[in-house]
């Protein structure tokens, strides 16, 4: 595939994330491709391949002779997948503390600087994209690319719902402090507490669970 295609399909699944995860896309409403294409003055194509991609989040769905339609996941599955994402973080973690590299160091110091700027300018979506990079760094230093390849196809399907997190009151500012005790684990080669911060860092329970909760309900209050 193209690049520039590429980055068209992501631009427009990122575009359609957003208004799902704003509730200007209500749940159940029926996504209909040539409507979208017309839309953003695109060819159907991309618009697919977008909702295709929306279809791994569990935001949409894709029905026989309906089409792709709004949805929201369970919550027990929510759960479930956070519970993944936080054993795969964890597991980076611990081998990134064990292998950090000099190059890596100063990428996850960099990121973690991009994040605090954003957290600081209270920008939930600048943060949210410098969140990402701040992960992504964590699995390349773990230096095991079957396992930095996992971790960022489930990263990408939980995308939505992370960024719907960081929405709720004084996330940000929890956010980055746990980002810095997770570089500052990390940094010191401690496998154990770094594996333990980030496992911390992503598992959704608590009060956290209740956010989440509340903002998937949110959006099928909105439909």
């Amino acid at each position: 595939m193209e690049p520039e295609r590429v980055n068209q399909s992501l631009r427009l699944r990122q575009t359609i994330e957003t208004e799902i995860v704003d509730g200007r896309l209500a749940i159940g409403a029926r996504l209909d491709e040539t409507e979208l294409a017309e839309r953003f003055g695109v060819s159907r194509t991309p618009i697919r391949e977008a909702l295709l991609q929306l279809a791994m989040t569990g935001l949409v769905e894709i029905k026989p002779r309906r089409g792709a339609l709004v949805s929201a996941p369970d919550p027990q599955l929510l759960i479930a997948m956070f519970e993944t994402m936080a054993e795969i973080e964890a597991a980076c973690g611990r081998l990134a503390a064990r292998r950090l590299i000099p190059a890596d160091e100063a990428a996850l110091k960099a990121a973690l600087a991009a994040c605090a700027a954003a957290a600081e300018a209270q920008d939930p979506e600048a943060y949210y994209e410098e969140n990402y990079v701040f992960h992504t760094v964590v699995y390349r230093a773990c230096r095991n690319a079957f396992l930095a390849e996992q971790a960022r196809l489930l990263h990408r399907r939980l995308a939505p719902f992370r960024r719907m997190q960081l929405r709720a009151r004084h996330r940000l500012g929890q956010s980055l402090a746990e980002h810095e005790a997770i570089v500052a684990a990390i940094v010191a080669g401690d496998e154990t507490l770094a594996s333990e911060r980030l496992r911390a860092h992503v598992i959704v329970q608590g009060d956290r669970f209740s956010d989440l909760v509340a903002s998937l309900r949110a959006i099928n209050d909105a439909a």
